[in-house]
């Protein structure tokens, strides 16, 4: 698609879209969002791509019925290969249904049930931090495992099989960025491979569980009924690949994203180390202000205006989330970070019928990792040339964070 240094909606000068995909801007990409989302909401590609990136506009299209989640609606490009959705590409009522079924292992109670065990898995990965000693790698030693171990163990996928998943994951998560500028022609096969392999492995997993039923939610999905309506094969295997990769991708940026902002802002640091309930707090902080998904797309299904923008039915409406995060008209001094400040009303879980199903288990994992890195980890800071990010614009993140530290201290009886 050709992007142009126009005017938006408000006379803004704005860049290009392509900016986004420049190393140059990989590690702060908040400049060229806010002028994006200034000039917002303007049109390209004739109509067919509208792109949002103010607070009010993406919280309207996220609950608009009109605004679809079928990718293959869309106006640009051909629809690809064929393959299993998951729900996370559907609308009611095919959604609705296989969101229900899944919904039962993210309640509140189930998550509740969960805490110990990430608490128990935070100590000990920081106890072996402090074994091997300064410094801290901390996506590879912390934000990683954590999550990987968490949602494998959920759904029942043997210890010795998560190393596979890296590879694939990676993948996956880098087919789901929009294509700025020029087109990338080795990341569909790579993904579709991806795809392949994920589906042998769960195919046979689901073999095993059919004939030995376990106490984990793969198990529980192959059983249950809902109305009559149980999951097809395909479809459990999508969602499968959908809960392993959504459940530990955006976590792992998000725990990494929070430590780094923490460790730029030391006094937001220091005043967790005193305060270990303000720890949600910067959760939600670190979601509105460097939000894990950076922008999320829906259909237009029939015509839907907003504001002096027209989408066409089938434009793609692509909603800045991170844009939308920092927006001024919602967040007063968006560009501070500040654990105290509630911002409860983000969007980086999306919202509407399509919010983050596996959002009350990231918020708890990502609040017990920052709790446990702030009260026992002494004197960290980020060491010269430690941070590296990863080369994807929508799922953004550190790859690399190194962190040096004086010590680490033994977990607490009853922290």
């Amino acid at each position: 698609m050709t992007q142009h240094a126009d005017a938006g909606a408000a006379g803004t000068p704005r860049p290009p879209l392509s900016r986004l995909a420049e190393p140059d801007v990989l590690a702060d990409p908040y400049p060229v969002l806010a002028r994006l989302r200034d000039a917002s909401p303007f049109a390209e590609s004739g109509g067919a791509l509208v792109v949002l990136g103010r607070h009010a506009d993406c919280s309207r299209i996220l609950r608009d019925p009109r605004a679809s989640s079928e990718r293959n609606r869309s106006l640009l490009g051909p629809p690809g290969t064929p393959r299993a959705q998951s729900f996370l590409s559907m609308d009611p009522p095919d959604h609705t249904r296989l969101r229900r079924l899944v919904s039962q292992a993210f309640t509140p109670r189930v998550i509740a049930l969960l805490q110990p065990r990430v608490r128990s898995l935070a100590d000990e990965l920081l106890a072996a931090a402090a074994l091997a000693g300064p410094p801290l790698e901390l996506v590879s030693q912390l934000a990683y495992p954590l999550p990987v171990r968490i949602i494998s163990e959920l759904l029942g996928v043997p210890a010795e099989d998560r190393s596979r998943f890296a590879a694939w994951s990676a993948r996956l998560a880098h087919s789901v960025q929009p294509q700025f500028g020029a087109a990338d022609t080795a990341g569909p096969a790579a993904a579709q491979a991806a795809r392949a392999e994920f589906a042998g492995y769960f195919r046979e997993l689901i073999a095993q569980r059919r004939a030995r039923p376990g106490p984990d939610l793969l198990s529980d999905l192959i059983r249950t009924e809902d109305e009559g309506a149980r999951l097809t094969e395909d479809e459990l295997i999508a969602t499968c690949v959908l809960l392993l990769v959504a459940g530990h991708e955006t976590t792992v940026s998000l725990i990494s994203g929070a430590i780094l902002a923490l460790l730029r802002h030391p006094a937001q640091l220091a005043m967790l180390r005193a305060q270990p309930s303000l720890a949600a707090g910067a959760v939600e902080e670190t979601l509105r202000y460097d939000a894990p998904v950076q922008m999320t797309a829906r259909i237009a299904r029939g015509g839907i205006q907003i504001g002096s923008a027209a989408a066409p039915d089938g434009a793609i409406l692509l909603l800045l989330l991170a844009a939308a995060g920092r927006d001024p008209d919602v967040f007063a001094d968006p560009d501070r970070y500040d654990i105290t400040r509630g911002a409860a009303n983000h969007l980086a879980f999306a919202a509407g019928p399509h919010f983050c199903l596996g959002a009350p288990l990231a918020r708890l994992e990502a609040a017990i990792v920052l709790q446990a890195f702030a009260g026992r980890v002494v004197d960290p800071e980020l060491v010269a040339d430690g941070l590296a990010y990863k080369a994807n614009i929508n799922l953004r993140g550190p790859e690399r964070l190194v962190v040096g530290f004086s010590a680490i201290e033994a977990a607490r009886p009853g922290a």
